[in-house]
């Protein structure tokens, strides 16, 4: 069960006009993305709603969490940023999915979920937070892996290699979404892998916000 602070946090970050002519009412939907969000399965969370009142269906609270389309905030400028990756099961087959985050914070500045881990899929994340965050003079904290540290050398990026201290702070992230999805027993499976990426950018807008 995940901590009740993280549970009755503010809102104010989720925009629910895209599903305004849903029929429920928006407090209980915004209310329903925090709680699967913030660690509760789809049938917990659908039970809880039926105790307050609002009788929904698992499929429904999962649209709104899809519908939502949060991501998290662009235009941010940095001084380090951690990258790195890790495995994310759909459907019994790998993902590779890419995080870079603020090592003091924890802030997730962007995630991509890619079928393969290569210096082709890395320079694509590159040029996707390039695009959505000032990082072109931060010194990129990763690990070992050659891929990485190949596609910062040939995006001109700055970068440090380092296997613990700041980049502590992504491996945290990684074991939080982890155990937030281990505890999904359905949320991966018979999914497309652009719907397992939509529910992980939601988490990091969540994980971002002022829960």
């Amino acid at each position: 069960m995940a901590e009740i602070s993280r549970l009755v946090g503010c809102s104010d970050w989720i925009d629910m006009e895209v599903v305004e002519r849903e029929r429920t009412p928006e407090p209980a939907m915004k209310l329903g993305i925090q709680f699967h969000l913030a660690g509760l399965s789809l049938s917990n969370t659908v039970s809880f709603l039926a105790d307050l009142g609002v009788e929904r269906s698992r499929n429904a609270v999962h649209d709104w969490v899809r519908k939502a389309g949060l991501q998290p905030t662009e235009g941010r400028s940095q001084n380090h940023v951690v990258l790195d990756e890790t495995v994310i099961r759909i459907n019994s087959q790998q993902y590779w999915l890419y995080a870079a985050c603020n090592p003091e914070t924890t802030n997730l500045f962007h995630v991509r979920l890619f079928p393969t881990t290569t210096t082709a899929a890395t320079q694509m994340f590159l040029a996707e937070l390039r695009e959505k965050h000032s990082v072109d003079s931060a010194v990129f904290l990763v690990d070992g892996a050659q891929h990485l540290q190949t596609a910062l050398s040939r995006a001109g990026l700055r970068f440090h290699p380092e296997r613990h201290g700041n980049r502590n702070s992504i491996e945290r992230i990684f074991r939080e979404l982890k155990r937030r999805t281990s505890s999904f027993s359905n949320c991966f499976s018979h999914v497309f892998p652009e719907t397992a990426e939509n529910w992980l950018q939601t988490f990091a807008r969540w994980f971002n916000g002022p829960n």
